[in-house]
Parts: C-alpha cells; structure tokens; sequence
C-alpha cells in the first residue's frame, strides 16, 4: 500500500527545543570534565577564578629561574676563578720583580764593595813604605812595627847598639861568651839569646831569630822592659 508524507521537514527533523536540550548536555559534560580534572575541584575553580595562573605555566615559571640561577652561579664562579688567577699573576710578577731588583742591588753592592776594597788596596800599597834590605831599612821597619806596638825606640839608638853588637852583620853568633857557654849564644844584629827572643818576640815578626827585623824588634822590646828603652843601653845588656 503506498504510504502518503506530511509536507516540510521530515520526522526525523530535530527541532529547536531539542537542539537546545543536546547543547545543554555537552556543556553540562565538558564543565563535569573540566571540573574533574582540576585538583581541588572548588579550590582549584576559585583560583582560577582569582586570576591565578594555570599549573603548567607555574612549573615553567620555576625552571627557568633554576637555569638562571645556575647560570648566575657559573658566571660567578668563573668570575671568581679569573679574578684569583689574575691576582696571582700579579702576586707572581711582584715577587719575581722584587726578586730581580734584590739581585740587581746585591750584584751592585757586591761590584761596588769590590772597586772599593781594590781601591782601599791601592792606596794601602801606595802608603806602605819600602824598605831597603839592608841595615838602614831593617832598622826603618823595626821603628814602624815598635810604633804600632808602644815600644820605644829611636833611629840612633838601635844603630849606635847594632854596631857594637854585630857590626851590621844579621848573621853573627858569639861563640865564646858566658851565654854561649851555656849553650845560648847570643845572635844576630843585636846579639840576643834564643829564650830573650822568643820571650819578647814580637807579634807579625818572623820567628826566625836571624831574620833582622824580628831580632832588632825583640832586642828594643827586651831592652824597653828592663832599661825603659834601647836608646838608654851603651853597652853589654
């Protein structure tokens, strides 16, 4: 049998009423949804409501001021680094300066104290006297040691007692006399006995009794002791 329809829209047709019904639905759904996925349910709507910022954006926030701040840790460090390393540069250059002036003045004392003890030499070897290797100059050398060391004495009276003693000759010994019978002869220029020498030898002398200058300057010390000076002895003493 053939089937008659109703003009218009058909019976599936969905009509406003309906369509509003189904829009209330999702809406109804998606806030459920939303609200289940939100911790706190309430709290977490007023929140949002306040103005607070979604969750993801916090977690961001905070990571990236972790990295600046470790990056702000690193540059500091590295400051820090630069700085003592540079420190100890100029520590290092400072003490190898210091180390290098210390050497240059010592290196300049030292050529100095040098130059002046050359000097010193010079002009030593210039003042010392020469003296003649014969009587005259023993007699002048004797005189200038017997100054040094107190001992009294003049030019004529060491002469005056070499000549009669040995006649000028350093290396005369008597063989004859009371000391030499002893078994002390008397020798050299003014004719003195082993133990008279080595009793008043003087200091920077030979020790040689026949060196002239040690037996004239032992004599005159002997003869200061016992006559007050040799120019007081005129004969055997």
């Amino acid at each position: 049998m053939s089937q008659h329809h109703l003009p218009g829209p058909g019976r599936n047709a969905v009509t406003k009423n309906q369509k509003l019904s189904i829009a209330g639905v999702a809406a109804i759904g998606a806030a459920a949804l939303a609200f289940s996925l939100v911790p706190g349910n309430s709290d977490a709507g007023e929140a949002q409501a306040a103005g607070a910022a979604p969750a993801s954006f916090a977690v961001s926030t905070d990571a990236q001021a972790a990295v600046h701040a470790n990056v702000a840790k690193q540059l500091t460090h590295a400051d820090e680094q630069a700085k003592a390393a540079a420190a100890k540069a100029a520590a290092d250059k400072k003490a190898a300066d210091e180390k290098k002036a210390a050497d240059e003045a010592a290196a300049k004392k030292k050529a100095e104290d040098e130059r002046n003890a050359a000097a010193a030499a010079s002009r030593s070897a210039a003042r010392k006297p020469a003296y003649a290797n014969n009587l005259d100059g023993w007699i002048r050398q004797s005189l200038d040691i017997m100054k040094s060391k107190g001992i009294p004495g003049s030019y004529e009276g060491l002469h005056r007692n070499i000549i009669r003693e040995s006649s000028g000759n350093p290396q005369a010994v008597n063989g004859w006399d009371i000391n030499a019978i002893n078994g002390t002869p008397s020798i050299g220029l003014l004719q003195v006995i082993k133990p008279t020498f080595d009793a008043y030898h003087v200091e920077g002398t030979s020790t040689n009794i026949y060196d002239p200058v040690a037996n004239i300057t032992a004599a005159a010390n002997y003869a200061a002791d016992r006559y007050g000076s040799m120019d007081n002895v005129n004969g055997a003493y």
